[in-house]
């Protein structure tokens, strides 16, 4: 593979998304900036000391839907542009100017909140009943009442947020735009490396030389940034534990978990049932692993080794609609039409290019349509990661249609569960395409090694890590880089045990993911495939009336907690059950492909 990464200018502007939808124009973007100061400058003057009757508060709240629209739509078109080119000056300089904007804008508007919260309880109840489309919103700030701070002081860090939140922005910035790989060399030859050709080619190679060496240059870089990235990452968290103090939480744990609805006993079931319950069936797949490709021993730089690299098909993105559209057609017409124009209308960008971020997102601004982030390596595993994608932009276009602009979000808990839900359907329809022994002991491995290896493991082991740094904050201690190397490591040996030797390097994947300057947000990569796993079963067993249902969670949107979507769904999170059925299934699908490979060895 000889593959050096295009400039964005150089890419095919045909496989890039489309953001004129946003905005036709840089112009209609500067001018919806403009209005959206107009709108914050208006609430103020029109509302500001006189939010306490519910008809003056409920027309605030009007203004205000529109208010979050825009903002939502304005700081969605500039992020994109940064997350497709972080190496583009303009597209960093728009962002940032933006942010500093809405940083005085919300600061204006702080005192929506807080008026409301020193309202009386009779007073938030008529406003209520009088516009029940609010009544949502309304109770999550009453709920937050013993945790919030004077008025003044919510407007200071309102202002403060483009600080407060930088610590990601510069994350990125090391990782995106500094970071330089160069090549690497093995036998006199040299081989392009950059993190999306880590992350999307070189850490499947087959040549367990070359996969081993671009792990050790991979590493290498990445060392040489740890220490920049451990500062960013102390920021970020110790910022987290002074807001948690300052609102009279607990502990960081609790207000981290507050806005998702959920307690700490699910968080901290979630990590501990999967560390000690799923790592043995996960060593024995890594052995198989080790059997299938006579490795001299399995090392950390090898799982991501697949079990039948010559069967792995190439697929183009024209390709991809096919499987696509037929696994999820099952949603019904409405959610086909949806997956029809994310292709169409240009809503997913697929281009491999320098300075594009890593990994895969969705983006769905209220109003618009969701947008798609992947980096396409013509792999038939990208399609598990579209089908994933298109998972989010299913779930918030249902949810939007269906519901207004602040009641569309779910808890972060559940927020995982369409998209995995959508893997799921995938490796549905592909089970019932074809009988050959390989082809399915295939599907069966792409299950193990893409949907559940990168949810319940790769994100399950940062939650494991993560929680670690925060005990040690929690507890008025401090972290830098050897502490975070020292801690990932041992998360790392824990779970695989002997059977994976933790060579040099993989102590520092604690680099590699954005997901620590999001909250407590890897365990619910897990917790939500624990939702789609049962509710699939369900479609499998019960067929439309299952469907009925999974659309019926995905119209609700934010409005229920989790415990009560995934009820919904038929899922009783409130008991160990569903997770251990989870594991179990995963044991089984393991226990399938070693039957598979022992029955293809032998013919």
């Amino acid at each position: 593979m000889e593959k050096m990464l295009k400039t964005r200018k150089e890419v095919n502007e045909s496989l890039t998304w489309d953001l004129t939808a946003l905005f036709k124009t840089e112009e209609a973007y500067n001018e919806a900036v403009k209005k959206l100061e107009a709108l914050a400058n208006e609430i103020e003057q029109q509302y500001k000391d006189k939010l306490s009757m519910p008809e003056d508060i409920n027309a605030c709240l009007e203004k205000l839907k529109e208010y979050v629209e825009l903002k939502i739509q304005t700081s969605t078109y500039a992020n994109l542009w940064v997350s497709s080119d972080q190496t583009n000056h303009e597209n960093i300089s728009r962002y940032m100017t933006l942010m500093n904007k809405m940083s005085v804008f919300d600061s204006q508007l702080s005192f929506v909140r807080s008026a409301i919260i020193e309202l009386d309880d009779d007073v938030i109840q008529q406003t209520m009943d009088k516009a029940p489309e609010n009544k949502h919103f309304l109770k999550e700030i009453m709920d937050y009442k013993p945790h919030a701070l004077s008025k003044d002081v919510e407007k200071v860090l309102s202002s403060l947020s483009p600080v407060l939140n930088a610590f990601y922005g510069i994350y990125n910035q090391a990782k995106l735009a500094d970071m330089d790989f160069n090549h690497f060399k093995v036998d006199d030859k040299e081989y392009p490396l950059s993190f999306i050709l880590f992350e999307n080619d070189w850490e499947f190679e087959n040549d367990t030389k070359i996969r081993r060496k671009a792990f050790e240059a991979f590493s290498n870089k990445l060392r040489e940034y740890q220490n920049t990235m451990a500062s960013a990452y102390q920021a970020q968290i110790q910022k987290e534990k002074t807001l948690a103090t300052l609102r009279g939480f607990d502990s960081v744990f609790d207000h981290l978990l507050f806005s998702q609805k959920i307690d700490r006993s699910l968080y901290d079931r979630q990590i501990d049932i999967i560390m000690k319950k799923l790592a043995p069936h996960m060593r024995k797949y890594a052995k198989l692993l080790q059997r299938i490709h006579k490795l001299d021993e399995m090392t950390y730089a090898d799982l991501k080794l697949v079990v039948d690299p010559s069967y792995e098909p190439t697929i183009t993105v024209e390709e991809s609609k096919k499987y696509i559209e037929e696994a999820l057609s099952v949603m019904g017409e409405d959610y086909l039409e949806m997956v029809k124009r994310s292709y169409r209308e240009r809503w997913i960008d697929f281009v491999q290019n320098k300075g594009k971020s890593t990994g895969a997102f969705c983006a769905s601004p209220y109003g618009i349509h969701p947008y798609i982030l992947i980096s396409w390596s013509d792999q038939m595993r990208e399609v598990f990661v579209l089908a994933h994608e298109l998972g989010h932009a299913g779930h918030f276009y249902l949810s939007q249609k269906n519901q207004n602009i602040f009641n569309t979000r779910p808890s972060l808990y559940f927020i995982e569960a369409p998209s995995t839900m959508n893997e799921m359907l995938m490796a549905n329809y592909l089970t019932k395409t074809s009988d050959d022994p390989r082809f399915k002991r295939w599907v069966l491995s792409s299950i193990i090694n893409r949907t559940y290896y990168h949810n319940f493991v790769t994100h399950l082991l940062e939650a494991a890590y993560q929680r670690e740094v925060y005990k040690i904050i929690d507890q008025g201690g401090s972290i830098h880089a050897a502490k975070l190397n020292q801690l990932k490591r041992q998360v790392l040996e824990t779970f695989w045990g002997d059977e994976v030797t933790m060579v040099d390097g993989a102590e520092l994947t604690w680099m590699r993911q954005p997901h620590y300057y999001m909250g407590l947000y890897p365990y619910t990569y897990s917790a939500g495939l624990t939702i789609s796993t049962q509710a699939s079963k369900r479609i499998l067993n019960e067929g439309q009336t299952a469907i009925d249902d999974w659309k019926e969670v995905l119209k609700a949107g934010g409005t229920k907690s989790p415990v009560e979507l995934a009820k919904m769904a038929g899922v009783d999170i409130t008991t160990e059950k569903p997770l251990l059925d989870t594991i179990d299934y995963i044991g089984s699908l393991i226990d399938e492909i070693i039957s598979l490979t022992d029955e293809i060895e032998n013919k």
